[in-house]
């Protein structure tokens, strides 16, 4: 008992030429649709609100920020705002200044490596993508270090390299 195959009455109406190419074009189109869904823009960054004193010393860290943070160009997000810095391509490396206090600060991930450089005190979390986040502690404004894996040769290096801006603007 072998299957017939049936071929839908609108194709049989269609020229042999473009029956034949019906299949492979149908593909290509498919194909092109499917990667042109596929996004190579920056994941978004959640914009942090701060208010008061800690907006102001924010853009002044915004201000002193370096163009070039080991030898990553500064890219920062679209829509452009004081409170987020960003370096490199993908994965790329995101501060973010006057974001909330970790609720983390809170619970047994409050002593978590956090390594002190020039007075300046960085909790740490690794993240589950096997990046780190690095959150200031014991300054006027929380200050956030994002570096997803493979962003620095060792991921402390990008909160270390920021410490003078952020020491500099964000009194302790």
């Amino acid at each position: 008992m072998a299957r017939e195959l049936r071929i839908p009455e609108a194709l049989t109406a269609l020229p042999a030429p473009v029956r034949w190419l019906a299949v492979p074009v149908a593909l290509t189109c498919a194909v092109v649709a499917l990667v042109g869904s596929w996004s190579s823009a920056d994941p978004a960054v959640e914009v942090p609100q701060p208010s008061g004193r800690a907006a102001g010393y924010c853009k002044a860290l915004a201000a002193a920020l370096p163009q070039e943070l080991l030898g990553h160009p500064r890219r920062d997000p679209s829509p452009a705002s004081p409170y987020v810095a960003a370096w490199g391509g993908s994965p790329r490396t995101v501060l973010r200044c006057g974001v909330d206090r970790p609720e983390e600060l809170n619970g047994e991930h409050a002593e978590d490596w956090s390594p002190t450089v020039d007075d300046v005190t960085w909790w740490s979390q690794k993240l589950s993508d096997g990046g780190y986040r690095f959150v200031t502690t014991m300054r006027a404004a929380y200050v956030e270090v994002t570096v997803p894996a493979g962003a620095a040769q060792n991921a402390f290096d990008p909160a270390a390299a920021l410490t003078p801006a952020v020491k500099a603007n964000i009194p302790g």
